[in-house]
């Protein structure tokens, strides 16, 4: 679904909608295929400064304790920016750059920036965190969700994941990371993966299209649970990564990461 203040971007046969109310993609048309789940909660959203869950939905930061709502008790989901205005930067017919105060969801002064941008047969994501102050840890990701079928196709050509991790993050009770590196299990997952080379996935709906996804991100989440859509998430860092593996960014050192998805 998308709004009239929605941006558009084209390039031969994609269309991407993007809204900056929210910053999320609300709408992927690829070769005629609306490929992701339509509504408010879903099409494909920024994560940042965390992705995932956050434990408990505290941060401790230089002995001090930061607490974040818990939207997903007892954790706190996906990070700040989703669901908050954007600020439109630029904007031509393939491309567009956004931008975000952190603050004051966010104890610590700073901004992130998206970028969307479109090509024949290509779209690339690349989101920037940077800090006006004080280091602190942060992560980012993309939380698309994809259609399972495209339009009245029946189960032989629901989509299909194929990637190869080198290892999968053990998930205790609290759906968190335990720190212990399993072999990768079957489906169904709501896990992370991690992909040292950075994430390359396929996405495959038969007969109908092939997409392949990779990203200088090193983890990837996979949730299959529900029976119309699957996420595959690129990000910087496991759920709960900005207590457990967290990556400063502080003045000069911007965390910056992409991801481009070709068909």
């Amino acid at each position: 679904m998308t709004r009239s203040d929605d941006i558009r971007l084209i390039s031969d046969d994609v269309t991407v909608w993007l809204s900056p109310a929210t910053g999320r993609l609300t709408s992927l048309v690829v070769a005629g295929h609306e490929l992701l789940t339509g509504g408010a909660r879903f099409g494909s959203f920024p994560m940042a400064p965390w992705c995932g869950r956050l434990g408990d939905g505290e941060l401790t930061v230089d002995g001090q304790v930061h607490r974040f709502e818990r939207n997903d008790p007892p954790h706190a989901l996906h990070g700040t920016v989703r669901d908050h205005p954007w600020f439109v930067d630029q904007c031509a017919p393939d491309r567009a750059r956004l931008t975000q105060r952190l603050e004051p969801r966010w104890p610590f002064p700073g901004e992130v920036m998206q970028e969307v941008s479109v090509r024949p047969g290509e779209l690339t994501l690349q989101m920037r965190v940077r800090s006006d102050g004080p280091a602190f840890p942060a992560q980012v990701g993309w939380h698309p969700w994809f259609r399972r079928r495209l339009g009245d196709d029946g189960a032989d050509r629901a989509l299909r994941v194929d990637f190869s991790p080198a290892w999968q993050e053990k998930r205790g009770e609290d759906y968190l990371p335990t720190g212990e590196r399993i072999a990768p299990t079957s489906p169904p997952w709501d896990d992370c993966f991690g992909m040292p080379d950075g994430v390359d996935v396929l996405l495959d709906w038969p007969d109908r299209l092939r997409m392949r996804m990779r990203s200088d991100a090193r983890w990837v989440v996979v949730f299959d649970h529900p029976e119309d859509s699957i996420c595959v998430e690129p990000q910087t860092g496991p759920p709960n990564g900005l207590n457990t593996t967290p990556h400063p960014v502080s003045p000069g050192h911007d965390l910056v990461a992409a991801t481009t998805w070709t068909w």
